[in-house]
């Protein structure tokens, strides 16, 4: 049986009937986080429930059209991921995820789709996979903006849960974009010449740098019920921070204070609603104490009242302190 590494001690491997046990246990820990989103997670209340979704899932992946796929985080079952619709002849999928919140904030989610919808575009041929989620799911919306997708429209009471009928989403993600992006199942930094006597860096490293980076970019989300916090930036940063906006004809160079309160302000004040930004691929080169990262972005958002969308890209330097590791200077041009 395959086992796909996913970094952070985290595993992607197939889900299947005879571990119906785990699955349960596992999802009366993430019942409170899934129940309103995930309909099976409703359903799956004993032994036999959950066997029959497990076998369910068997049956259809027999028939090419359905498959499942569990995240275990250091042996244990924490969440997956799955194509609730796999139709090969007209060339759309469908995937979808979970998670408890023992398995949160590490980016396994995103990881293990990347997974899926390389293998759908790269190895079956796929043309477009999709993403169908409740409107007031605010973190699977991220998800969808993660991994790269486009938000095509809502459908409105698309559905009922518990006696009110719910808004759904359609985001969406095409073979060529996914292309264009230069995708991988599970990003990988690109490797640099170091001197032979140079120890590796160690694995936590990598996963600590990913947490400041994501948490930089999740300071200035405002969908739903989501409320930005533009000051953790001083905790992701040294106090002599530096950000710079190459976006002009000249740059502008920022300290924290003066790069912090206007968004801040921006984000709270009816300016700029609905907004996310949120990284698409990375490189990233660690030497020592001191490490560097490549990043491309895209955001969208309401500004003024009118939706955007946009792109570009950030290098961001990174250095060790007695605190733990910090950014020291971060550049960005929108493309």
């Amino acid at each position: 049986m395959f086992a796909l590494p996913l970094g952070d001690h985290a595993r992607l491997r197939p889900l299947e009937p005879w571990q119906a046990q785990e699955f349960l246990d596992h999802i009366d820990r993430a019942r409170p986080y899934v129940d309103p989103w995930i309909p099976w997670a409703t359903f799956s209340t004993d032994l036999d429930s959950a066997t029959a979704v497990l076998q369910r899932y068997a049956d259809d992946q027999a028939t090419d059209t359905r498959r499942i796929y569990g995240i275990w985080l250091d042996g244990t079952l924490v969440g997956g991921v799955m194509f609730t619709k796999f139709d090969a002849a007209s060339g759309v999928c469908e995937i979808g995820c979970w998670l408890e919140a023992d398995g949160a904030g590490r980016g396994l989610v995103t990881r293990a789709c990347r997974a899926l919808i390389d293998w759908a575009f790269g190895e079956r041929g796929m043309s477009r996979v999709e993403w169908v989620v409740g409107s007031g799911n605010t973190r699977s919306i991220e998800a969808a903006r993660r991994l790269g997708m486009t938000r095509d429209g809502v459908l409105r009471q698309r559905y009922p849960y518990r006696g009110e009928r719910h808004d759904s989403e359609i985001w969406s993600l095409l073979s060529e974009e996914w292309s264009r992006a230069g995708a991988s199942p599970v990003p990988v930094p690109v490797p640099v010449p170091v001197p032979v006597s140079a120890p590796a860096p160690a694995p936590d490293v990598k996963a600590e740098l990913d947490r400041l980076t994501h948490t930089f970019f999740g300071a200035f989300t405002n969908t739903g019920d989501s409320r930005p916090d533009v000051h953790v930036v001083r905790e992701v940063f040294i106090p002599e921070g530096m950000i710079i906006s190459n976006a002009g004809a000249d740059p502008v160079v920022y300290d924290l204070d003066a790069f912090i309160e206007p968004r801040q302000k921006m984000l709270t004040d009816g300016t700029l609603t609905e907004f996310s930004e949120w990284e698409v691929a990375e490189r990233t080169e660690i030497l020592g104490t001191i490490a560097h990262r490549f990043s491309e972005y895209r955001k969208s958002g309401f500004l003024d009242g009118a939706w955007f969308e946009g792109s570009g890209r950030k290098t961001t330097q990174f250095v060790r302190t007695p605190a733990g590791w910090r950014m020291s200077s971060m550049a960005w041009v929108d493309a």
